[in-house]
């Protein structure tokens, strides 16, 4: 692949008691939290990739990212030194930062709710099969929360974000590809059934980017040719 002040509670906020606010960021972080990231490329325009943010146990210890293989994102923390961190609620923007090369002018993006300028620093990698992995510490710079809003709860949503992951591994041999396809089929009902036009909007983008579709269609086509085979042993 490839593409925020602090309540006062340090431990505890509006997302719950088990979520923790880390010092310096601008909303609080539970598991991990999915965010976007501009990273400022080579070529002076910013980078956008989707970016999972490792809440730390304790407020006071640093939030931890990876970043697999030599993505942009990789390039540009190493190049750079760090990027700016975003959390939005719009499904096209997650999109098109997991799936997508996506080059903007200015850091923060207009569907950013929030937003912290970080430093990273790489503390470690590890490898799985031919990726490395490596994990960032991010300290924060400088935060601004631009909009509030009353939390909702959509699975259109979170159908999306999860397709993101899904599709993004279609490419790689470690991961079952009709598997994946199976999911993106379970996700694509749930943004039917449960999302707005927003969701519904970002799913057909998450087609226009991979095919998936088309490759479902000929995996069951080709799963059905093996059944059609096999009765007739």
């Amino acid at each position: 692949m490839n593409g925020e002040g602090p309540d006062g509670d340090r431990g505890a906020s509006a997302e719950g008691a088990d979520a923790v606010t880390p010092d310096g960021w601008p909303v609080a972080l539970r598991g991990v939290t999915e965010s976007v990231v501009t990273t400022l490329g080579p070529n002076d325009r910013w980078n956008v990739a989707a970016l999972g943010l490792h809440a730390p146990d304790d407020p006071e210890d640093p939030v931890t990212a990876r970043t697999y293989g030599r993505t942009r994102t990789w390039r540009n923390f190493t190049e750079r030194g760090g990027g700016v961190v975003q959390f939005t609620t719009d499904p096209r923007t997650f999109v098109d930062a997991a799936l997508t090369v996506r080059e903007v002018d200015e850091p923060v993006l207009e569907t950013a709710d929030a937003w912290v300028e970080v430093t990273a620093e790489a503390v470690g990698s590890e490898t799985e099969g031919d990726t490395t992995i490596r994990t960032w510490t991010l300290s924060p710079v400088e935060a601004e929360i631009r909009r509030e809003r009353v939390p909702t709860v959509n699975r259109g949503f979170g159908a999306v974000v999860d397709a993101t992951v899904a599709a993004s591994r279609l490419d790689v041999p470690a991961f079952d590809a009709a598997d994946l396809l199976d999911r993106l089929t379970y996700f694509a009902d749930v943004v039917d059934r449960c999302g707005g036009p927003a969701e519904r909007e970002a799913f057909a983008r998450i087609d226009e980017a991979t095919g998936w579709r088309a490759l479902a269609e000929a995996e069951r086509r080709s799963g059905a040719g093996r059944d059609d085979r096999d009765g007739d042993a």
